[in-house]
């Protein structure tokens, strides 16, 4: 078994915006690579991957793409993030099984890690990213995740795509 969450992708654009507000990021971060990023819906753990998609499939049947858009750059100790908002995100992380987890929803895009000692490495990103909204986009699909461990880092891939309605 491998581990499992469901997210949202941005679209190319999206995610062109976001590196060019950043710029050059060569300061003593760990920066997710733009391949990499993602908005997270749940996270499920170790999990037949069967199972989870049939469980996800039946949660999500029905249920209308949401518009999103990335803005103001904030932190959660030793990560540097890019709020995720749209009215409609929470609801669909709920019915992804973000309610199940212990801690809140919070809808984000990683943009790097950092040593929860030294937070002081994030303030610049969060002052220059203060500003930052992306443009909005509708998400139509829920992709559900894999993540590997393998030598040099973390690899994720998308293992199945479950369509959200059109408006």
């Amino acid at each position: 078994m491998t581990a499992l969450f469901s997210a949202l992708l941005p679209p190319d654009d999206v995610a062109d915006a976001v590196a060019e507000a950043l710029g050059d990021t060569g300061d003593g971060l760990a920066w997710e690579p733009p391949e990499k990023w993602h908005v997270t819906l749940a996270y499920y753990g170790r999990d037949d991957l069967a199972t989870r998609a049939a469980w996800l499939a039946d949660r999500l049947a029905g249920r209308r793409a949401v518009n999103i858009r990335l803005e103001n750059a904030a932190t959660f100790p030793g990560v540097l993030w890019l709020t995720a908002a749209g009215s409609e995100l929470t609801p669909l992380a709920h019915a992804a099984g973000a309610g199940a987890e212990a801690r809140p929803y919070v809808a984000h895009l990683t943009l790097a890690r950092f040593r929860r000692e030294e937070p002081e490495l994030a303030e610049r990103w969060t002052a220059k990213l203060a500003g930052f909204t992306s443009r909005s986009w509708q998400a139509t699909e829920v992709a559900l995740m894999t993540s590997e461990r393998e030598p040099g880092g973390t690899r994720y891939r998308v293992a199945r795509a479950f369509d959200l309605s059109r408006a």
